[in-house]
């Protein structure tokens, strides 16, 4: 009988990609996807949060990022997020300690405009 789980395929189970790195497309790292967030009524991914900045987790701030922004570099096995450092710092984020108001669609909303990737519900 062959082991089914040692076939290579798409799918990752979510408690693998928590945690995985996020780089540059020259290798720098960000940080880290803290988690991710899941649309109840389709089951898609719509966001991966990264955690960047801060020490051991302290004073670290979270980003909500629309999952399309990311790839996965086989080459680095981490996800690959093109973004200068300007950008990552306007970029839409909130402290660890607090969080998104997810329920607020025009949060979700400038947060696609300012990535330029329509949303997961549609629309622009």
């Amino acid at each position: 009988m062959t082991d089914v789980m040692a076939r290579p395929h798409p799918l990752v189970a979510s408690d693998r990609v928590e945690g995985t790195a996020v780089r540059r497309p020259n290798g720098d790292m960000i940080g880290h996807i803290e988690r991710l967030m899941i649309d109840k009524i389709t089951g898609k991914v719509s966001y991966a949060v990264l955690s960047f900045g801060g020490f051991l987790g302290m004073g670290s701030n979270l980003l909500p990022l629309p999952w399309a922004r990311l790839r996965y570099n086989t080459g680095f096995e981490a996800y690959e997020l093109d973004i200068d450092d300007e950008e990552l710092k306007h970029a839409p984020s909130f402290r660890a300690d607090k969080d998104f108001d997810w329920g607020d669609r025009s949060q979700e909303a400038a947060l696609h405009r300012y990535y330029g990737i329509p949303p997961y519900w549609g629309g622009f």
